[in-house]
């Protein structure tokens, strides 16, 4: 169904809300009408981080902070339609990524968890809400993520070949676009390590352009002992969150190392250098000539610098999506705009060949309006 819809994405870092304004034409071309970010309270944003690192959760703060999620959702697109100058009743349909508080694919009874009451952002918005994207791709027997690939393989279908796509969030994801069938997987941490790292020295929640990172120096033991994760051989689809990486695992790896790391900026600019490595070595893998970056983390500015440089000495080329037409900030929240476009038309929103599914899935549950 060609018309507006919005995307709404509430990413790793917690950091708030991106929201979108797209529109789908008749010749099923995207054109990025508005965007808007609703930053999070640092109150709010420390309730979103403890239920995602918290096994022991009351329910009574589960469905509090899931509500409160939904009214700051409805406020962004409120807030967005006002800019653009459009009415609800224009909108099609609002795709919500909601937020990821648990993703356990691998298990034994398979689930991935995004809290948002989407039917509480549907009756606030009066606009069909489509959300819980990943469920019936874990159901096919995929990891229900990354969902972005597909987007991307459908956006930038005439990006030359040998082509990926970084997204750099909390986590980091890959999408290696193919003439036919792209491949796409979760590469491992992105900001999230170097967040709480930052957080936890400074009580801000993240490394502003990365500038305290640059005042230390690369730890070599911690940068390979980290490296050396089983994460990284693990052959994909694989999808993974802060439920696996964060600061216990962090402290389990300094455990282990024959000299204690005690000055904090190193830990941190060794933290950094070792996204910027997972990302790069993974490209080379791939067989990559180039890589275009969207994400939050491209305002990591010495991030996005140790990993041009890096990728430089592979021979692989590096730049944001900015060159390919869509600003690299807003890529994933119009993702969810295209997958709610997917589902009102009747089509599939994953891409098997990176969740793993047994096929092409219609994604989603809908909030009629």
């Amino acid at each position: 169904m060609h018309g507006l819809y919005i995307g709404l994405m509430s990413g790793t870092s917690a950091d708030g809300i991106d929201a979108v304004l797209v529109e789908f034409d008749k010749e099923e071309r995207f054109h990025l009408i508005g965007s808007y970010s609703w930053p999070y309270q640092d109150h709010f944003r420390t309730r979103l981080l403890a239920l995602a690192l918290n096994d022991q959760v009351s329910l009574s703060e589960l469905g509090q902070v899931s509500t409160l999620l939904a009214e700051q959702s409805a406020k962004a697109c409120h807030l967005l339609l006002k800019q653009c100058n459009v009415e609800p009743s224009q909108v099609i349909a609002i795709g919500s990524h909601g937020h990821t508080i648990d993703h356990a694919p691998s298990i034994d009874s398979p689930y991935s968890m995004q809290i948002g009451n989407h039917a509480a952002l549907a009756e606030r918005t009066l606009i069909t809400t489509i959300s819980d994207f990943r469920s019936r791709d874990i159901a096919a027997g995929g990891q229900g993520a990354p969902l972005v690939p597909a987007f991307h393989q459908w956006l930038f279908k005439s990006c030359d070949a040998n082509s990926a796509i970084i997204n750099i969030g909390g986590i980091s994801n890959i999408t290696v676009l193919h003439r036919t069938d792209s491949v796409g997987y979760d590469i491992g941490p992105g900001n999230c390590l170097l967040d709480s790292w930052h957080q936890l020295h400074t009580g801000e929640y993240f490394d502003h352009s990365g500038e305290n990172a640059r005042l230390g120096e690369v730890i070599p033991e911690l940068l390979q002992t980290l490296l050396d994760d089983d994460f990284f051989n693990k052959p994909a689809p694989k999808s993974t969150g802060r439920e696996y990486f964060n600061l216990d695992w962090l402290n389990q790896k300094q455990a282990r190392l024959t000299t204690k790391a005690t000055i904090w900026h190193n830990v941190a600019r060794t933290l950094l250098e070792f996204s910027a490595q997972v990302i790069a070595n993974c490209a080379q893998a791939e067989g990559c000539e180039r890589l275009f970056i969207c994400g939050g983390g491209t305002h990591n500015q010495f991030l996005v610098e140790r990993i041009a440089a890096i990728c430089a000495t592979k021979n692989i080329f590096t730049d944001t999506t900015e060159t390919l037409g869509l600003d690299p900030d807003w890529v994933e929240a119009a993702a969810f705009a295209w997958l709610a476009y997917r589902t009102k038309a009747g089509l599939s929103g994953n891409l098997p060949s990176a969740t793993g599914a047994r096929g092409y899935r219609i994604l989603g549950a809908i909030y009629p309006a």
